[in-house]
């Protein structure tokens, strides 16, 4: 069975569940340094967020929040790659020559 890390940013599909945790590990680590740039928005209040299920420890559901709040990120600016990429298709594809002579207007 391959695990499915497609939401996870850089890291790639493995059959072996433990090399993905490690590779989420060393993603954790690298964006948890003091070096990491934080990206500019505005403050979040994590208290108000829910996980969707309590995993009987709150350190955990602290993380699932994060996680989660994350993961929605990622997928907005999916979207948005998908939204601009569909959007260039359309400007290849449209043609907004009009030929009158093939219909008629008002009657």
């Amino acid at each position: 069975a391959v695990v499915s890390t497609q939401s996870t940013g850089n890291i790639p599909q493995h059959h072996d569940y433990l090399t993905v945790l490690r590779a989420c590990r060393l993603l954790i680590e690298k964006r948890c340094s003091p070096d990491y740039v934080i990206p500019k928005g505005k403050p979040m209040n994590l208290s108000k967020e829910e996980v969707g299920v309590d995993l009987g420890d709150r350190t955990l559901n602290e993380v699932a929040k994060v996680l989660r709040v994350l993961h929605i990120e990622e997928l907005r600016q999916l979207q948005t790659r998908i939204n601009e990429a569909i959007v260039s298709g359309q400007m290849q594809t449209a043609d907004p020559k009009t030929d009158t002579s093939l219909g008629q207007v008002g009657r």
